[in-house]
């Protein structure tokens, strides 16, 4: 992120004006990561906001669109290369993300049924339509919120507090931004920000890749519409209709999954490893480190 100083009799600059002659004071607090943070989460938060609900294919020309936005942020306005969203690996990576979050949903699904929360019965619409309808609206929602929580928000308080305080931050965040939907309550925000701020915070930290983060994502939420769980307090049409018994700490409730106790205990289990590698690979920035 380095630039070429030129000198005072090459540019005429005045005391406000960057080294590199590029916007001065306004310049320097754009590319400093909370300006530039800033800058991504309107622009890739406009691109959800006007197509997240679009017809037909407008979510995924959304996500596409999101992407676009992100990469120019992070190149034009911070400066920083762009490893995070490179082409080359981003279907293993988003698969094996995949798999990680279709298992994870699966197995919650299934202990919560074996403790009879859950009983399930086919919807009987159709499926082919359902399907589509799904995964569309799931890849705009799992892109953009990626995006936003990962891609932006994490990478911009690691540099400057490191990755722990980026991680438990951008999971408080992603928690109290649930806490407006249907059947939210305190428990089920701290659920989210543990089994999903701070698995997802783990998954970046691992990987390094925002495909294998949407890949978790997007696996994660299409699942959990396509068994008739409520998501996040959703109730989108799937594949299934689900009858709920029993405590909310078990089944969630009416915020679904997600605010039961189960997937909170396995988000937990799975935290651990991930923090465990990425460590070991050298992907955990300390608070003294995130500034060089």
């Amino acid at each position: 992120m380095g630039t070429t100083s030129a000198t005072p009799h090459d540019t005429g600059s005045g005391p406000d004006e960057d080294r590199d002659g590029r916007g001065g004071r306004p310049g320097r607090i754009a590319r400093s990561p909370l300006g530039w943070m800033t800058a991504g989460m309107a622009g890739v938060g406009l691109v959800s906001a006007l197509t997240a609900t679009g017809p037909g294919p407008v979510p995924v020309l959304g996500a596409a669109a999101a992407v676009a936005v992100y990469w120019w942020v992070m190149r034009r306005v911070a400066r920083r290369p762009t490893p995070e969203i490179a082409r080359s690996g981003a279907g293993r990576e988003a698969l094996l993300g995949g798999g990680i979050g279709l298992g994870f949903i699966l197995v919650s699904a299934l202990l919560i049924t074996a403790f009879g929360g859950y009983s399930f019965s086919w919807a009987g619409d159709g499926f082919l339509s359902v399907v589509r309808t799904a995964v569309v609206v799931q890849v705009g929602a799992a892109v953009t919120e990626e995006l936003l929580f990962r891609g932006l928000a994490l990478q911009a308080l690691e540099q400057l507090w490191g990755s722990r305080a980026a991680v438990v931050i951008t999971s408080l965040f992603f928690g109290v931004a649930h806490l407006g939907a249907q059947g939210a309550s305190l428990w089920s925000g701290l659920a989210i920000a543990v089994e999903a701020g701070v698995l997802l915070g783990a998954a970046f930290l691992w990987r390094r890749s925002i495909w294998f983060v949407v890949g978790l994502h997007f696996a994660w939420n299409t699942t959990e519409q396509l068994l008739g769980i409520p998501v996040s307090g959703h109730t989108p049409e799937g594949l299934f209709t689900v009858d709920v018994h029993g405590s909310a700490l078990l089944t969630g409730g009416a915020f679904g999954l997600e605010a039961s106790v189960v997937p909170v205990l396995i988000g937990v289990a799975l935290v651990v490893p991930m923090l465990v590698l990425a460590r070991r690979n050298g992907r955990v920035r300390a608070r003294r480190d995130a500034r060089r």
